[in-house]
This record gives structure tokens, sequence and C-alpha cells, in this order.
């Protein structure tokens, strides 16, 4: 089974990403998501209610992870009340490491 990784193959300089320091081949590793929980009060249970939707937002881990499900990941953060930035986390392939591996 081969491992999959996530990597940016395209990026404007006008993007928000590019400006904030994410380059083209950057492996991404993590990012933000949410998620809706139930919570529910003891209350509201003795009293045999059903709870109350929350958004629960948290790191994904995106390694080994189909590209359609870190998309939906990505695109969760839509769900956040708060309205935050996404949050990537990026590995930089070193130029010169990879510069290296090409010519084996």
């Amino acid at each position: 089974m081969t491992s999959t990784i996530t990597t940016i193959d395209e990026i404007t300089s006008t993007s928000n990403a590019y400006v904030a320091g994410a380059r083209q081949n950057d492996i991404v590793r993590a990012i933000t998501a949410c998620q809706t929980t139930m919570t529910t009060p003891t209350w509201q249970l003795l009293a045999g209610g059903i709870g109350q939707p929350k958004i629960k937002r948290f790191i994904y881990g995106v390694d080994g992870r189909p590209l359609e499900e870190v998309m939906e990941a990505v695109g969760s953060n839509r769900m956040d009340a708060e309205g935050r930035d996404v949050w990537l986390v990026l590995e930089r392939v070193d130029e010169s490491e990879e510069a290296d591996n090409k010519r084996d």
C-alpha cells in the first residue's frame, strides 16, 4: 500500500496562502477542520432532551488521507461561526534535496 502525500501543486502570487508563505510543492501535513457534535447538559438528559449542536474545531492530520477527504476538511471550516482563518501545517522540501532525488 502506498502512502498518500498531499502537496500544493499550484499557487498564485495574489492568494492569501502565497502571501502567508505557502509555496508550490510544499507538503500539507495538517489543517484545521470543523465538526458538528451534540452537547447535552445533564439537566436536559434528565428532562428527556436531545441536546444542542455545537461546532468543534480541531487540527486534522492529512498524512495518508485521500484528497477528497482533505478537501472536505478544508471546506468544513465554513461551519466556524467565528469565521477564523484556516490553518495549514506545511513541510517545505529543501530544494537541493529535491534536486538530488530527481537525479537518482
